[in-house]
């Protein structure tokens, strides 16, 4: 259960990384600011480089700063963002759902996430720009069919009229934080009797790996 901006005066309990990949121009900045700040510019121009923007929630009453990061996604900025791949725990994987090219790169975005990232990071694939609906050119059960593919999560915003970015990122980070929960878990019952995991299989969703129907949220937009 999340909830809320986190207060700046409480300590943080934990801080994860989310990079936001994906085509130029397909809303990521928007879809950041509109997380961060609750905020979306008409005038917004394409990311330089790469920038970041915080904010503190609580998940399960533990103060969590999201520590957001937004890539460029011009061609020439590419090597320089892949280094900051590093460290991430979760990233958003962004589309046009008005501009199918968008879509066709997601596979050649996940390759190169997949390639400099954690093994188990969380990936949301999110279908952007709704409030386009008339210009659709990404059916959604595309999206779908890709994502229960490539275990990812997924769902349909509009940064611009705030449709489910709040809850892309809720659901990513509290799935970080139950990952980083068990694992804390397994630490603790390996330190306490390491023959007790011995049969136990712990899952935690990767590349490749289907997320468990109780989790999915592949189907909502």
């Amino acid at each position: 259960m999340a909830s809320g901006y986190g207060s700046s005066s409480q300590k943080t309990d934990y801080v994860f990384k989310v990079v936001l990949i994906g085509d130029s121009a397909v809303g990521k900045s928007q879809i950041l600011s509109r997380f961060s700040r609750n905020e979306f510019s008409l005038d917004s121009k394409a990311t330089i480089g790469v920038e970041f923007q915080t904010r503190t929630l609580l998940i399960h009453h533990k103060s969590v700063k999201a520590q957001i990061w937004d890539t460029a996604g011009q061609e020439r900025y590419r090597a320089v963002t892949s280094a900051y791949y590093r460290g991430a725990v979760g990233a958003m994987l962004v589309y046009d759902i008005t501009k199918r090219q968008t879509f066709d790169h997601i596979p050649r975005w996940l390759e190169e996430l997949r390639a400099h990232a954690d093994k188990n990071i969380v990936i949301m694939l999110i279908g952007n720009k709704t409030d386009l609906e008339n210009q659709r050119a990404v059916p959604t059960e595309d999206a779908k069919e890709f994502a229960e593919k490539e275990g990812l999560f997924f769902l349909e915003t509009s940064a611009l009229e705030a449709t489910n970015v709040e809850e892309a990122f809720v659901t990513v980070l509290t799935q970080i934080f139950n990952i980083v929960n068990k694992k804390s878990l397994v630490a603790d019952e390996a330190n306490s009797n390491p023959a007790s995991l011995a049969r136990k299989n712990i899952l935690i969703p990767g590349p490749a790996q289907v997320i468990p129907e109780s989790n999915r949220m592949c189907c909502r937009s």
